[in-house]
């Protein structure tokens, strides 16, 4: 008898749909939740949690110049990533995000690696990103796949890292 594996899967979601919109909750209410947390020891106040969530529609992660990923592991929606042209040359990556329960199963890998591939099909020929202090372990994800630490590229409120990456371009025949 052969084992059956569950894999992860990224595919294009349209930024406005129930999958995303759950998804980008989840994600906003742990980082903002962390960040509230360790600078004033409480979780977001849900008016604010509420405002926030609807303020970011995430239009800019939609066609012709952005995409939003979704992964799915067993064909269930546990992460994110989203890719938007800045100029023509240039992606940043936005929303990387798996649920708690998701993490540790290799799935962050696939969809930077899936946004990367998406960026290279809008022409970008690098990607670039922000990140907090307080998000360590992707700091670290991004390093491992190979972003370099460079200087601000924006002067986004919560950003204290920025990160790029050369976007090796692949010939097919």
């Amino acid at each position: 008898m052969t084992a059956m594996t569950t894999v992860w899967s990224v595919t294009a979601e349209p930024h406005d749909s129930p999958v995303a919109a759950a998804l980008w909750r989840a994600y906003y209410t742990e980082v903002s939740d962390r960040w509230y947390l360790l600078h004033e020891g409480h979780v977001t106040e849900p008016d604010e949690l509420e405002r926030e969530v609807t303020a970011d529609t995430g239009e800019y992660l939609a066609p012709p110049g952005g995409v939003l990923l979704v992964a799915r592991y067993g064909g269930e929606p546990l992460g994110t990533a989203g890719v938007r042209l800045l100029d023509a040359t240039t992606a940043e990556l936005k929303r990387v995000f798996l649920l708690k329960e998701a993490r540790g199963r290799g799935g962050a890998a696939p969809l930077v690696t899936a946004a990367e591939d998406t960026a290279r099909a809008l022409g970008a020929g690098r990607i670039v990103l922000d990140t907090r202090d307080d998000l360590v372990e992707a700091r670290a994800l991004y390093a491992r796949l190979g972003y370099e630490e460079t200087a601000p590229h924006n002067d986004a409120a919560y950003a204290d890292h920025w990160f790029t990456k050369k976007l090796a371009w692949t010939w097919e025949p």
